[in-house]
Order: C-alpha cells, then structure tokens, then sequence
C-alpha cells in the first residue's frame, strides 16, 4: 500500500511538471515556427503519442480492447480531451504567456467540485466559493499585466476558460472509466481517437502550411517532448492518480503547474520575474488552497 502512494503521488507530480513546461514549450513552438498552426501541432503530438505507445502495449499485451458498453464514454472521453480541451488551451497559450495560461489552467481543481455537483449532487462547501473569487482576482492581477502590450489577452483568457470548463467534464468523465482500464491504455485510446477527430481538419485547413514547417531539430524536439512527456506520460500519470486518489485529490495537484511553468519561462528567457505576476500565482494557488478546505461547521 505504501509503495502504491508513492508510486501515484510521484506519477501525479511529474504529470504536473511536464503540464507546466508544456505551455512553455508550446509557446516556444508558435514563436520560432510562424507557419504553425494548433491543429497541427496538437495532430503532430498525437501522432507521435500514438505512434509510441500503441506499440508499446501491443508488444507488452496490456493494450485492453474497450468495452462495447464503454465505446460513447471513450469517444466523449477524447472529444473533450484532447480534441475540444487542446483546441481550446493551445489557442490560448498562442496568445497569451505561457506563465499566465498555466496558472488559467490550474484553476480546474476549483472547478471540478461544480460538476461533481451537477452530476452526482456532491455538497458544494462554502470555502470552495471563496476560493473560486480570490483566484479570479489573481488571474486578473496577472491579466492586468499583458493587456497593455496584447490586445489579444482578453480573448486567450476566453479560449483558457473554455479549457478550464471542458476540463472539468472529462474529469467527470474518465471517473467512469478509470477503474475498469489501465491508465496507460485510458491514455492511448485517448490519444488515438483524438488524432482521428483532428486528422480531418489538419488535411481540410492546414496542408498547404506543412511544407512550409522548418522541420528544424528545434522543432522536432518540441514536438517529440510535448508528444511523448506531455501528451502520454503526463496523461498517463494523472489518469493513475485518478485511479487511486479520486478527481478532487488529484486535480489539487494542477495548483503547482504555475510555479513550474514560470521557472521555465524564465529559465529559458522567454519571459522576464515580475513581481505583479507572481503576486497574483500566489494569490490564485492560495485560493486553490482555500477552495479544499473542510466544510464550515455549524
């Protein structure tokens, strides 16, 4: 038992880490390939996703068939994510920073105790609302910063809350599939019937744009790291934390995928410390905090 939550809690931490460079990195991609597009470069990760992992199960008999009883769950499962969530995030990190779309995104543990509401009528504890205003006003305090060199800030923050929102449905989701599949084949078919569903656009939109990539070993490193760290392995992870912990004890593990996100964007120069952006990280992730604490007592 003990080996398992260190196993879960060290799976779940580096699915954290590798979400908070992803933003970095995808920002980074956008900034070196003008030709890139997000149907693209979320096809492009999936591919490589599917191309490693498929195999991989296959060759090591844990690739799971689904369940004819679970086929609708699986094709909401990848229409939320990755299809609607990734359309959603990446079109958001390309106008906005990546620190500030990382700490949009970590709002979803606030979120997730909403839509078990709605969906299975779990009580809704009053710390969670206040929790819910003090981090908006963080990401406010962070927005505040952007708006003023990027008219176009309002409009990412809308794309990140529609990330947020349809975050918050596949966690739902996957509570209803989790226990009867590997977290690695959750993953896989995930990613699989993801690529089926942006396929379709990548060949319809985006041909005429491929030839015009640089393929460069930049690029291509990008995209392997993003596909292979952030879109398998970090799935992977949280699905297992899922599994083990439950959504709400898992999401509140997002809270730190800000704190590695700037410290990318720093370390890498592509974002310069400021004080009124880690003023207002802070104040998000101590809403986050606040929103898990115990109901109010009467």
């Amino acid at each position: 038992m003990k080996n398992t939550k260190l196993l879960t809690y060290t799976l779940i931490t580096a699915s954290v880490v590798f979400w908070g460079i992803s933003f970095i990195l995808t920002k980074e991609l956008f900034l070196t390939e003008k030709h890139m597009t997000v149907t693209m470069l979320v096809a492009l990760r999936l591919a490589i996703a599917s191309a490693v992992m498929l195999p991989a199960l296959a060759l090591t008999h844990r690739l799971q068939r689904i369940r004819r009883q679970d086929i609708k769950w699986f094709l909401l499962l990848a229409f939320c994510e990755p299809f609607i969530y990734h359309l959603c995030e990446t079109n958001g990190v390309r106008l906005v920073s990546g620190s500030l779309a990382s700490v949009v995104i970590a709002t979803i543990p606030l979120f997730v105790p909403f839509g078990m509401w709605l969906a299975y009528h779990q009580r809704i504890k009053p710390s969670l609302i206040v929790g819910v205003a003090l981090s908006l006003a963080g990401v406010v305090l962070m927005l505040g910063g952007e708006i003023g060199f990027q008219g176009t800030a309002l409009q990412g923050l809308l794309f990140l809350s529609g990330a947020v929102a349809i975050a918050v449905v596949y966690t739902i989701l996957l509570v209803r599939v989790v226990d009867h599949y590997h977290p690695l084949v959750v993953t896989t078919w995930q990613n699989l019937i993801g690529l089926a569903y942006f396929l379709p656009l990548v060949l319809t939109f985006d041909a005429s744009s491929l030839p015009l990539l640089s393929w460069s070993p930049k690029m291509l490193m990008l995209i392997l790291v993003l596909g292979l760290l952030c879109s398998t392995l970090a799935y992977a992870g949280y699905n297992y934390g899922v599994r083990n912990l439950g959504a709400s004890e898992a999401c509140i593990f997002n809270n730190a995928i800000p704190v590695f996100s700037l410290i990318a964007a720093v370390a890498i120069g592509q974002e310069a410390f400021s004080w009124a952006k880690l003023l207002g990280m802070t104040i998000v992730i101590a809403g986050v905090v606040i929103a898990q604490g115990r109901p109010l007592r009467s």
